[in-house]
């Protein structure tokens, strides 16, 4: 076996990791100067920095940079480890970390210029779709190629929902970006337009942007929590046949629920009901793996007293709960006409994207960084906790102002005089909105603050320290 087979490839983990910090502070930090925006509208400048250039932005920037490098870095180090094996093709894995990056940086110009399709989570241009496609191929490759060369039978859960992902990923990503490009003057150009139009493009839209949250958003970073918390918790998963009962009925459910988002459109009245009943059936496999997560600390609870990384991974567990009953909740056609294009929806997602998604990255991250550079533990054990109670204070002034707002805006909108009229304008409703907003915006920067901690604490970790791989174990001598 040569030198490079006994060891594990640490470095594209190590700089998917260190990308993960930084891609969260550009992201999150867009998404402050939006939040601001919204309160301050003279903060408009220019119109390549306006909000309708950045939000897309935003969004793009904390799911696939941020939260993509975070499933990167996890994926590679946890596939590796569980499967006793080097990393598939240590070049394609560069490739994966190079590729993905230029994609980021494509889409962080191509979107505050405008250079867009205009739809939700795929506003990048062909040229951009088909290097993404690349990337993923390539991402596909090394993944299960590692898996396929692992020197134990069996195959952790984990990577299930990492291997899940993947695939359903790709299927979202061509189904969503097939486009048709333009010819001007004989010449193809980086421009197209979608391949479906009316209720088809939307319908089409929303498979691929409930799924990109049913897989990219949740069952890769499931991948994450049942990989990390029973290795920081030390203690077995609480039931593995509760994870494989998990992780089959919720691949096969989220796949239904994507027309909750187009109730009361043009969309059929009997696609928009599939869609809310699967919602419903959501639930049980969401909370099946919640419970799974929580409960593996049964006997160690005595641990969160101490340990802050572990409080990032149980409360993100918490929050998963919280949004994953929130969700189906929202889908009942009776709720979603209270609910629907209000900032309700923006607590939602933020409840899941900053507390499930964001944290449980975090906690990850938190104990990948000194294990990839020889350390036992991050610089400093005390700001992780002060990074923890900024981030869940920001997360819950942000979630509760938004709630509280998005209820206020659907009620404004709804209520009627005894004529019929509409008693409030709608000018009204966003005037009575901008108090949430100015405390969304300090929630957002409090969650900002706390990333910038996390950044010190990450350089004092790293910088000066040796990039280390840790020798291949084999598996009769231990455990993943």
């Amino acid at each position: 076996m040569s030198e490079t087979q006994t060891t594990y490839n640490y470095k594209v983990v190590r700089q998917f990791a260190v990308m993960t910090v930084i891609w969260a502070i550009v992201g999150m930090l867009v998404g402050v100067v939006i939040a601001a925006q919204l309160v301050w509208p003279e903060l408009n400048l220019f119109s390549w920095l306006s909000y309708g250039r950045l939000r897309p932005l935003h969004t793009n920037a904390v799911i696939f940079a941020f939260g993509g490098c975070a499933l990167f870095a996890t994926s590679y180090y946890c596939v590796q480890r569980t499967c006793h094996t080097r990393i598939f093709c240590d070049w394609l894995a560069a490739f994966t970390f190079w590729g993905w990056q230029v994609v980021i940086l494509l889409a962080a110009l191509s979107l505050p210029l405008g250079l867009t399709t205009g739809k939700e989570y795929a506003e990048l241009e062909w040229p951009i779709d088909i290097l993404i496609t690349l990337v993923w191929v390539a991402y596909a490759v090394v993944f299960f190629g590692t898996i396929a060369k692992r020197t134990i039978s069996h195959i952790y859960v984990a990577n299930w929902f990492f291997g899940a992902m993947i695939i359903a990923v790709a299927l979202l990503h061509l189904g969503n970006s097939a486009e048709i490009p333009v010819f001007a003057a004989g010449f193809l150009t980086p421009k197209s337009f979608s391949a479906y139009a009316g209720v088809q493009d939307a319908m089409v839209q929303w498979w691929y942007g409930h799924n990109a949250v049913g897989f990219f958003l949740t069952a890769g970073f499931l991948g994450m929590m049942y990989y990390f918390v029973p290795k920081q918790a030390e203690r077995p998963i609480y039931s593995y046949r509760l994870s494989v009962v998990h992780f089959w009925a919720l691949i096969f459910t989220y796949m239904w629920a994507g027309p909750h988002h187009l109730h009361y459109t043009a969309l059929p009245d009997w696609t928009q009901s599939l869609g809310m009943v699967f919602s419903l059936i959501l639930l049980a496999p969401s909370w099946g793996g919640m419970i799974n997560g929580i409960m593996t600390l049964s006997g160690a609870w005595r641990k969160l007293r101490t340990d802050p990384i572990l409080k990032f991974m149980i409360t993100s567990l918490s929050f998963y709960g919280m949004s994953t009953f929130e969700g189906p909740m929202m889908s009942v056609k009776s709720v979603n006409a209270l609910s629907h294009y209000t900032d309700w929806t923006v607590g939602h997602v933020h409840s899941g994207a900053l507390g499930w998604v964001a944290l449980v990255s975090i906690g990850s991250v938190y104990f990948l960084l000194p294990r990839l550079y020889g350390k036992t533990e991050m610089y400093s054990t005390k700001l992780v906790n002060t990074h923890f109670w900024i981030a869940t204070i920001g997360i819950v002034l942000y979630i509760a102002s938004m709630w509280i707002a998005g209820v206020m805006q659907g009620l404004y909108w709804r209520a009627t005089n005894t004529d019929g009229t509409l008693t409030y304008s709608f000018i009204e409703s966003v005037k009575a909105t901008y108090p949430f907003w100015t405390i969304r915006l300090v929630g957002g920067t409090l969650f900002l603050v706390g990333m910038l901690i996390m950044f010190y604490n990450t350089l004092k970790t790293i910088v000066g320290a040796r990039a280390y791989d840790a020798p291949v174990v084999a598996p009769a001598a231990a455990h993943a």
